[in-house]
Formats: C-alpha cells, structure tokens, sequence
C-alpha cells in the first residue's frame, strides 16, 4: 500500500510518496519496521528515470520495509526554486523528511536507512554526518566532487552565464550562482569520518556521467574510519540510472540482499555474550 503525502520544511512544500511494509500475517507482524528514505539526483525526482524509485520503493516495501520517497523542493510536485537554493537546502529538507518519519510509531529509530542516487548520493552521505538518526547509507552511482560532476552535467557555459548573468537556464531550471556556490562548499569525501555507520557503494560499469572509479574511492576512505563497515556491488554494463529492466532489477535485489545481511550480521552480534 502507498500513499501520497506532503512534508513541511521550512517554506517549502515537499511532496512524497510513503510505501507500507507487506505484512502477510498480521498477527506476527513486528511492532517496529525498518525505514528507508530515497533522495534523488540532480533535477530528478521521486518516481525516477524509467520509474526507478517506484520499482525499488514497491520491492523494497514487499520485503518488509518502510519507503519514503520524496521530491526535493523546486523539482517533482514540491514547491519551491530548485536552481535557487542548493545542497544546504537539500540536506535541511532530507532532515525534515526525517523529523516526518520519526514521528511514525512504526518505525524503527534504530534502522533508518537513507538511499542516495548521483547527487542525492552526496545528499545523504552529508546528511548522515550531521544528523545520528542515519543508521545506514546506500550510495547508488554517487557523487564525489560536486562542483565538478554538475558543472560537467550542465555544461560549463551554465554555470559562467550564471555568475555574469545572475541566472542560467537549464532544462526549463533557472539556476542562479547560489546553487553552484554551494556545491563548491561541500566535500564528501571530507564528511565520510563524521559516520560510523554500514554503507554500501552501487555503480554500473557503463556510467558515463558519474564515473564508477568514485565508488572504488568512496570505499576506501569509508574503509579508513574506526568504525563501520562499507561494502561495494558494480553491476556489469550498468548505466547511470540502471535504466535496463535487468540491471534496475539487479540494483534492487543487490540492495535488498546486502540490508538483510547486515542485519542477520546485527542480530548474531548481539547474541553473543561473555
């Protein structure tokens, strides 16, 4: 079952999707689930190219997961100006996304997973190292230098038109210098020591918008902290979205498998005693 909601941060109007978890017996159902939270790339959306996040959201609610994906402000049907704002906006609106969500009795404090793709990646893994609620990262084709990568996105004639001009038109977006600014301010590979929590790294081998060398990079930085595990899957011939109905399939059930290992992981740990 799904339901169509809308999140309050700040001024902004956020619109988002909420999946509840496939229960088949009501009488054995758990009293807490686990949350997972989708952000989605540069001027994306909730549903995803060729419906990605809906495919993944519904899979993922059927194997007993909580799923919130919601539209950033100014992209989707939330309100806003997306080219005005930038990734402290994004990561103010991913916290009230969570401040929805743990208001949600059914939800498990301590199994709250946010799902990042291409920029949204970056979203997440800056948010989880403000933010403690995060217990664990899934980074899908992610972004490692923003500046860089959505400027290379745009083209570098979006981003000199903006500053000289005060604005860039871009897919119908106008983008003003403020949103670039801020990409150029955050760093992070700076960020990952700030989390202790398990990640894993996703990429198809075909990305050519956001290389899959990052991912081999974000892993070992992730693998340089004190603490928490960090594990990558590369999804051979793989484009940036996952666009084939293989590998999309293939991002999903890799996904779904890793969170049930952690978990089994989890529960062992905690039953041994000395």
């Amino acid at each position: 079952m799904q339901r169509h909601i809308t999140i309050q941060s700040g001024h902004l109007e956020l619109a988002a999707t909420i999946h509840y978890p496939a229960v088949e017996n009501e009488d054995d159902r758990p009293r807490r689930y686990p949350l997972i939270i989708i952000c989605h790339g540069f001027v994306g959306n909730r549903i995803g190219a060729d419906r990605l996040f809906v495919k993944a959201a519904r899979k993922f609610s059927e194997s007993g997961y909580f799923v919130i994906r919601f539209d950033y402000g100014g992209c989707g049907e939330s309100t806003g100006d997306y080219g005005s704002t930038g990734l402290d906006s994004m990561i103010q609106q991913t916290r009230s996304v969570l401040d929805y969500v743990f208001d949600i009795d059914s939800i498990d404090p301590e199994r709250v997973i946010v799902l990042g793709h291409s920029l949204g990646g970056a979203v997440a893994l800056l948010t989880a190292a403000k933010d403690k609620r995060i217990r664990t990262l899934v980074l899908w084709a992610p972004v490692a230098n923003p500046f860089n990568d959505i400027v290379k996105i745009t083209g570098k004639k979006v981003y000199e038109d903006s500053v000289t001009n005060g604005y860039a038109d871009y897919l119908g977006y106008c983008f003003k210098p403020e949103f670039f600014e801020s990409l150029s301010r955050h760093h992070p590979f700076k960020e990952i020591k700030k989390f202790h929590g398990d990640v894993l790294l996703l990429h198809g081998t075909a990305d050519d918008i956001i290389p899959v060398d990052y991912s081999f990079l974000y892993q070992k930085v992730f693998w340089m902290r004190s603490e928490g595990r960090c594990d990558k899957e590369i999804i051979f011939q793989a484009d940036h979205t996952f666009s084939s109905g293989e590998a999309a399939n293939e991002a999903v059930t890799r996904t779904i498998k890793w969170l049930q290992n952690i978990e089994k992981k989890k529960t062992e740990w905690y039953g041994w005693t000395i």
